[in-house]
């Protein structure tokens, strides 16, 4: 696939999510709002590292590297939130 289908075609999966977004967003309300728009933004995100980042392209350490940023990132938001969710016991 030639490099400006490629980017065409990752740009189009963009914006239809940016479009399932906004109409999950009217939608659904409450946790399942929430739930649906963290997918999206998730598969977003995907999108994002996999090809404009260049993370397909690279070989196994630096994916592992990035794989490790977004667990930190991850574990950081898990311990925030359970402080949050405890402040209160």
């Amino acid at each position: 696939m030639p490099k400006a289908m490629q980017i065409l075609s990752v740009w189009l999966a963009l914006m239809a999510l940016l479009a399932a977004t906004v109409v999950s967003s009217m939608l659904l309300q409450g946790t399942a709002g929430l739930a649906a728009s963290l997918v999206i933004a998730l598969a977003k995100a995907a999108l994002v590292f996999w090809f404009f980042m260049h993370l397909r392209e690279e070989n196994g350490l630096a994916r592992i590297a990035a794989t490790g940023a977004v667990l930190w990132v991850a574990i950081l938001f898990l311990l925030s939130g359970l402080d949050i969710v405890t402040r209160g016991l």
